[in-house]
C-alpha cells in the first residue's frame, strides 16, 4: 500500500486505481483484438447495408423514372393521334357541311371507334403499369427478404462468435478475489 506522503495515512484510493487500471490492462490484452474484431465486422456490414439500400433506392428510382417516361410517351402519342384524327374529322366535317349527313354519321362512329381504342389502350397500359407495379414490389420483397436473410444469418454468427458474459464475470471475480487473496477454498478439516 502507497501512503499518502502529507498525512503518512494509506492511499487506498490510488491503489484501487492501480488495480482497476491493471484490470482495464489485462481486459484489453484479453479481449481486444477480438473486440475490434467484431467492431470492424459490424463496421463492414452497416458498410455493406448502406450500400445495397443506396442500390436499390436508385434503381427503385430509375425503374420508376423510365416508367413515368414511358408514360409520358405513350399518353403524348395517344393525345397526338386523337387531337390530329379529331381535327382531320372536325376539318371533313366543315368542308361537307350540313348536307352530308352520313359523314357526320360516320365521324360519330369513328370517334367512337377512336374512344374504344382508347379505352383499351388505357386499359392496356393500366395493366401494364398494375404488372410493372407487381414486378417492382416483388422484387423489392425479395431484396429485402434476402437482406434480412443475411441480417439475421450475421448476426447469429456473430452471437456464436462471442465470449459469454456471465462467464467471463465470474472469471474476473474470481480472478480479482485471487489477486486481492480473498479467495478461499473449502477445507475437508470437518468432514
Amino acid at each position: 500500500m502507497k501512503a499518502d506522503t502529507r498525512t503518512g495515512e494509506p492511499n487506498v484510493a490510488a491503489d484501487a486505481l492501480a488495480g482497476g487500471a491493471s484490470i482495464d490492462k489485462v481486459r484489453d490484452i484479453l479481449f481486444g483484438v477480438q473486440m475490434r474484431d467484431y467492431d470492424k465486422r459490424f463496421a463492414r456490414l452497416e458498410e455493406r447495408l448502406v450500400k445495397d439500400t443506396t442500390e436499390l433506392k436508385d434503381d427503385v428510382k430509375k425503374r420508376l423514372a423510365s416508367l413515368e417516361q414511358f408514360m409520358k410517351q405513350e399518353f403524348e402519342s395517344l393525345g397526338d393521334r386523337l387531337s390530329s384524327e379529331r381535327s382531320s374529322r372536325e376539318g371533313a366535317v366543315k368542308d361537307l357541311g350540313v348536307v352530308q349527313r352520313e359523314s357526320a354519321t360516320a365521324f360519330e362512329k369513328k370517334t367512337a371507334a377512336i374512344d374504344d381504342q382508347l379505352a383499351n389502350a388505357q386499359r392496356e397500359l393500366r395493366q401494364q403499369l398494375l404488372d410493372l407495379q407487381k414486378e417492382l414490389t416483388e422484387d423489392i420483397l425479395q431484396r429485402h427478404q434476402h437482406m434480412v436473410t443475411m441480417l439475421t444469418r450475421d448476426a447469429s454468427e456473430l452471437r456464436d462468435e462471442k465470449a459469454d458474459r456471465a462467464a467471463l464475470a465470474s472469471l474476473f471475480t474470481e480472478m480479482a478475489m485471487r489477486l486481492s487473496n480473498q479467495f478461499h477454498l473449502p477445507t475437508t478439516e470437518g468432514v
